[in-house]
């Protein structure tokens, strides 16, 4: 009976990485993330920045799942910028390689934080190591008999 536990934990185990899909960005423009959301890079050139909110912790060009101050544009270590007179919920500026300071408008809460096939593959191994100790003590106590 517990080799058909075992079998079957591992066909679930297989079966979540086959059918869950695997969450992807959309790149279609330049973008950072800060604190959990999504702040599209405008065009728009700004003089007036109040003070330093962040910086850029990870970077790829890439698509993927990312967490942290994430940019597909800036490298690590951009810093991110309150604007004087525009509450950091609409925009915040980001540093250019050059100096400037360009504004990136919120677009919503990033939603790729954790990719739920890492959640579910975590809780799946965890279920496992449990069953294989549950098997082996029991086991371990038919031998002892």
């Amino acid at each position: 009976m517990s080799a058909r536990i075992l079998r079957s934990v591992f066909f679930l185990l297989l079966l979540s990485f086959i059918l869950v899909p695997y969450s992807h960005a959309s790149w279609a423009y330049s973008f950072v993330v800060w604190d959990g959301y999504v702040y599209v890079v405008s065009d728009e050139l700004i003089d007036n920045i109040d003070k330093e909110i962040g910086q850029v912790t990870k970077y790829s060009d890439k698509e993927g799942s990312y967490w942290g101050n994430f940019s597909n544009t800036y490298k690590i270590g951009t810093k991110y910028y309150s604007i004087v007179g525009i509450n950091t919920t609409e925009a915040i500026a980001v540093q250019t390689e050059d100096g400037t300071y360009i504004k990136a408008i919120k677009e919503g809460k990033y939603k790729s934080e954790w990719p739920l096939p890492i959640i579910i593959a975590c809780i799946i191994v965890l279920i496992v190591l449990i069953l294989g100790i549950i098997i082996f003590r029991k086991k371990k106590g038919e031998l002892n008999l």
